[in-house]
């Protein structure tokens, strides 16, 4: 177990919403409570940015940014930062584009291993865009202050909103990943992570778990009779009970990350057991 500086433990044991942290991890795991025997409740991926609220020997109670998330995570897969101190906010910012993108020490997919494999969607601060010889690699600046290299086809720059057309795109990019519980990543999502992901590339951010989402002030409720792709659909034992998700495409089917039949990110019909019965609520969300 690391030991951390008295230093550090005093700033975390009065830590405030102005303590920040960055991922350095692929993704980190937010548990229930400070414990690996916990539930993981959601996840953050590598270099996003979290305000850490509270401390327990190797653990913090953190809150991510993007959709005020709490849960508990190791200190050991974050570096606090100094007041003032950011990571891929400001910039020039590689946003990883391909569902798993490797890391390398140098600008070679031969001379070394992978550092490490990084998530959709991860934001790294650009150093270096060689413009001869290694023209197909980018130099970042990674969250522990290291440098690697990232194929220039892993990623894009300022990537814009995408439209409906573009998410429904998206979306099948990701069939057969492995579902899993807590998910908000390309290594595995849950249902609610996979929307909000999918909502979030359309510029909207909503609330993290389904329940919240279809309760949500963004959200127009709408019949089934008149879903659209792009809308979200909702299932459970009732309306104030939902407790399942998915991304509606068109002629029936919608996406989903469940484990019904095969625990997988998979395509299915509303017309179909269990869902028919099971669907409680659409929803169409407020486009930017």
């Amino acid at each position: 177990m690391r030991v951390l500086p008295a230093a550090l433990m005093l700033l975390l044991s009065s830590a405030s919403a102005q303590t920040r942290a960055v991922v350095t991890v692929p993704v980190l795991d937010m548990f229930s409570r400070a414990s690996d025997e916990a539930d993981v409740v959601s996840q953050a991926r590598y270099g996003m940015t979290v305000r850490v609220e509270q401390a327990d020997g190797a653990w913090a109670r953190i809150r991510t940014l993007h959709d005020d998330y709490p849960g508990w995570a190791r200190l050991s897969a974050m570096r606090l930062l100094a007041e003032g101190e950011s990571y891929a906010e400001k910039g020039r910012v590689a946003f990883v584009d391909s569902l798993r993108a490797h890391l390398y020490r140098t600008p070679s997919v031969t001379r070394h291993a992978p550092l490490l494999t990084v998530p959709y969607e991860t934001r790294l601060e650009v150093l270096e865009e060689p413009e001869k010889d290694e023209r197909r690699w980018i130099r970042v600046r990674l969250p522990d202050a290291r440098e690697a290299w990232i194929q220039r086809g892993d990623v894009l720059f300022d990537p814009p909103p995408l439209s409906v057309a573009g998410l429904v795109e998206l979306s099948k990019r990701f069939l057969g990943l492995p579902y899993t519980w807590g998910g908000t990543t390309s290594f595995g999502f849950d249902c609610s992570g996979f929307t909000q992901m999918l909502v979030r590339r359309g510029g909207v951010l909503m609330p993290r778990d389904a329940q919240p989402q279809a309760d949500w002030e963004g959200m127009r409720k709408i019949a089934r009779e008149e879903l659209e792709p792009g809308d979200l659909v909702f299932f459970g034992p009732s309306s104030g009970k939902i407790n399942h998700t998915g991304f509606y495409l068109g002629g029936g089917e919608f996406i989903h990350s469940t484990t019904n039949t095969r625990p997988v990110l998979q395509i299915s019909r509303l017309d179909e057991e269990p869902w028919n019965r099971l669907l409680v609520a659409c929803r169409r969300w407020r486009r930017p």
